[in-house]
């Protein structure tokens, strides 16, 4: 199927795939380039970069206690990055604390409370006591701290009986209002990047680091290098987002994006909704990047506005710099996309629909961080409504949080004669949907 492209002068474009022709490559660099001289008498050169460079310098400690403005960084190089939030859950939560307390003491007090959010959302409804006794663990490190923005669950025969319960942490992390543009967010958890759809810097780490920004609020990060994806046209109605980022995948490799951003933009992008901008930005990890990230409008302004405590503190988008350098720029007309799926074992295995069709499957499943929001069980339930018959599998349904499971049950369907999801659901003879959190 043919796709837009057109190779760039200077580029390392090349034809064929799913996407066709690339282009871009290091040719948008020239102009950088050429300006490295010395400031003596022209001051510092200001760098024209992207979206990722652009946050972590705001972020970049160094600019940050300087009189003087830096004329920006460059991929490859070692900042220390002052960080906005640190996000992580009942599996990596109590690891990280306790390797704070051991390197910075028992009675060490993290950088700042109110910019540690926790959300329970993996052992939550086992019946496995020493995964119940994370949380438990958190509890006291929350009494301890003072974290404010902890959001728990005690009664787990009924998630909810438990309005402060969430569910899976990176979509309640956006519903919650702490997805923000221009911000530096680190999380213990790979589907961090997930927030890189607010326009933020957004990736995930383990528990050493974790602590280490519990002490201090910074981190050390090299500035990674970023490929674009530019998404024109309209997209059909047979077409998701989750089709967009494994096109993506299975044209990179999952190691083609090792520890490179991803900036998404374009028009395609622009008439998406957060949710959908969110699953795209979510599994940019399966091809192996640092980070995805793409550009704040008014639908992310909007999204961010209407979930803001007037105590909590604004933001500042930040956008690419015309003529910014990217490693290489992919032009993508997604009307000449086609519906694709995962084959077995990998993100990468990128077949057509076309291609595996009448394939014998086993089961089905609708949940997790990429496929468990309310958009994501509206198109399941439009496909099930269509065809009329029964589920020929166990389908099992799994709400992402509290807010898709009420969706579900209270939304009626578009096209569906008025009925909701649930109701769909129930007539095609799928599993009622399950307590909201990331059980499979």
């Amino acid at each position: 199927m043919a796709t837009l492209g057109v190779a760039m002068k200077g580029s390392k474009g090349r034809a064929g795939g799913f996407f066709g022709a690339k282009r871009g490559g290091l040719a948008a660099s020239t102009s950088a380039a050429a300006a490295v001289r010395t400031p003596r008498e022209t001051g510092t050169v200001k760098r024209r970069m992207t979206m990722t460079e652009k946050v972590l310098h705001r972020h970049n400690h160094q600019q940050q206690q300087s009189s003087s403005s830096s004329g920006g960084i460059t991929p490859g190089e070692n900042i220390w990055c002052s960080v906005d939030k640190l996000l992580t859950h009942d599996v990596c939560g109590p690891p990280a604390f306790g390797i704070f307390e051991r390197e910075f003491g028992s009675d060490a007090k993290v950088w700042d409370p109110e910019k540690v959010i926790i959300i329970p959302d993996h052992f939550i409804f086992t019946d496995d006591p020493l995964a119940n006794r994370n949380v438990d663990i958190l509890r006291d490190i929350v009494d301890r701290q003072g974290i404010k923005y902890f959001y728990d669950i005690k009664d787990r025969s009924d998630f909810r009986a438990n309005p402060k319960y969430k569910g899976v942490c990176h979509i309640a992390f956006a519903q919650e209002g702490h997805a923000k543009p221009g911000e530096v967010l680190f999380g213990t958890d790979s589907h961090t990047c997930n927030a890189g759809a607010f326009g933020e810097f957004a990736t995930g780490i383990g528990n050493t680091d974790a602590a280490f920004i519990l002490g201090t609020g910074k981190l050390l990060v090299k500035v990674p290098p970023t490929i674009r994806f530019i998404f024109e046209g309209q997209m059909p109605e047979h077409l998701l987002a989750k089709d967009i980022i494994l096109h993506v995948i299975g044209e990179i490799t999952v190691s083609g994006a090792t520890y490179k951003s991803l900036e998404f933009t374009g028009s395609a992008i622009e008439g998406m909704s957060m949710e959908e901008r969110m699953t795209i930005c979510n599994m940019v990890v399966e091809a192996g990047a640092k980070n995805g990230i793409m550009t704040p409008d008014q639908v992310t302004f909007d999204y961010v506005n209407a979930r803001q405590d007037k105590d909590q503190e604004g933001y500042e988008p930040v956008y690419a710099d015309e003529g910014a350098s990217y490693l290489e720029t992919y032009v993508v007309n997604v009307e000449d996309l086609e519906p694709v799926v995962a084959a077995p074992h990998s993100p990468d295995n990128r077949k057509r629909c076309s291609e595996v069709k009448g394939t014998p499957i086993d089961r089905v499943y609708v949940g997790s961080c990429t496929g468990g929001k309310t958009e994501d069980f509206l198109a399941v339930a439009k496909i099930l409504h269509k065809s009329g018959e029964q589920v020929k599998v166990p389908t099992y349904l799994v709400p992402a949080t509290q807010q898709v499971w009420a969706d579900v049950y209270a939304l009626p369907v578009p096209d569906c004669d008025g009925k909701t999801a649930a109701e769909v659901f129930e007539s095609a003879g799928c599993v009622p949907p399950r307590s909201p959190s990331f059980a499979a």
